[in-house]
Formats: C-alpha cells, structure tokens, sequence
C-alpha cells in the first residue's frame, strides 16, 4: 500500500497493492490494521455506492456537519472520475484550497478526505461507479453543500475530458450557495482536525 500525503492536512492518496495472476488481481481496498500502522485510525460506519450512467456527471460539493461531520475513503470501481476535495475548516491554513484527483478503477487509488473538506466529484466516463466508506452516518439535518462552479474555489473541474460544456447536475447541487454566502460549521483547531 502507497499513501501519498497532499499539502492540505488531513488529505492522502492511498493506492492499495493488487497482486495479479492469469485470472485477475486481488487487492485489500482497506486494512484497519495496517492504516493504523500508518497512523490513520478509523472505524468505518457504512459503504456507500453510486452509479452515474453519463459522463460528465457532476456530484458536489456535499458536506456532513457536526456531530456527523464525515471522513471518506472514495475510489472508483467502473470507469474513472475527478474526485475533487475542498479544506472548509476555519483556522485552517489551507481554507479555500482544493486538490482534485483522478481516480479510476484501473489503478485503484483512493482519496481519503477528512471531516471538514468538501467533497464532490465529476463522471469522466460514462456508468462510472464509485464506492466510499465514511466514519460517520447520514444525517439529514446536517447534510449541506456549496456551489460547484464558486468563483472563489476556482475548481479546474475537466469537462472537456468528460465530453460537455456544463456538468449534469441534481436540482439539489444547482442551487447551492456560494462560498462567500456559507459558513463553515468546522474549524480547524477543533477535533474536526484530522
């Protein structure tokens, strides 16, 4: 397993080791044990699968708040995906900066995104499946988001890549607010701190 920290705290690539054969691969998406070895401790509460039949998909910026503030382990199973992360802590020293990744299931990479980043993702091809586990529940109450497309974040989301001039979004993900017009429910100096 490789774990590729980014700038932003909290934040990591981890590509599993896949051991191949004539039939196929075998690989452990997720070992406790061995993580923890690494110093990332987590218990995973639920698996969650989404299926975007399109490319060019567009599903983000969402966000669990406190107390069901969320860390998830996202990888893409079918085809690929811009997996983008966005650090929202306040007193952050990275608030406002993004890392986006490209995540397919050729390579198996992963994006671990702690509570307190926004999370969002674009659909490169089309049925793109993509797999997450989280450390925490869905909570309808605390379920939010922010704009896409915030002028402020100036996300480099890749829809040429994808084939389209505008993302296929939900009504939902349409009429988020601004980044300008949020306030953040985590901070950084907190236990939100990964």
């Amino acid at each position: 397993m490789r774990i590729e920290p980014f700038d932003l705290p909290g934040l990591a690539l981890i590509t599993p080791s896949r051991f191949g054969d004539a039939r196929g691969w075998f690989t452990e998406s997720w070992n406790g044990a061995r993580m923890a070895q690494a110093g990332i401790s987590l218990s995973f509460v639920q698996d969650n699968h989404s299926m975007s039949a399109e490319a060019g998909t567009l599903r983000g910026l969402h966000y669990q708040a406190p107390p069901f503030a969320q860390t998830k382990l996202v990888r893409c199973t079918h085809g690929a995906i811009w997996d983008v992360a966005v650090d929202v802590r306040r007193g952050s020293p990275s608030y406002g900066h993004w890392r986006g990744v490209r995540l397919d299931a050729e390579t198996g990479a992963q994006l671990l995104a702690p509570a307190g980043f926004l999370h969002g993702f674009l659909t490169l091809t089309p049925y793109a499946q993509v797999q997450y586990k989280v450390d925490a529940g869905y909570d309808a109450a605390c379920d939010g988001g922010v704009a896409w497309d915030d002028p402020t974040l100036a996300i480099d989301w890749p829809l040429a890549e994808a084939g389209v001039a505008a993302p296929i979004l939900s009504a939902k993900d349409a009429a988020q607010p601004a980044l300008a017009a949020w306030t953040s429910p985590f901070d950084f100096s907190r236990e939100d701190r990964t």
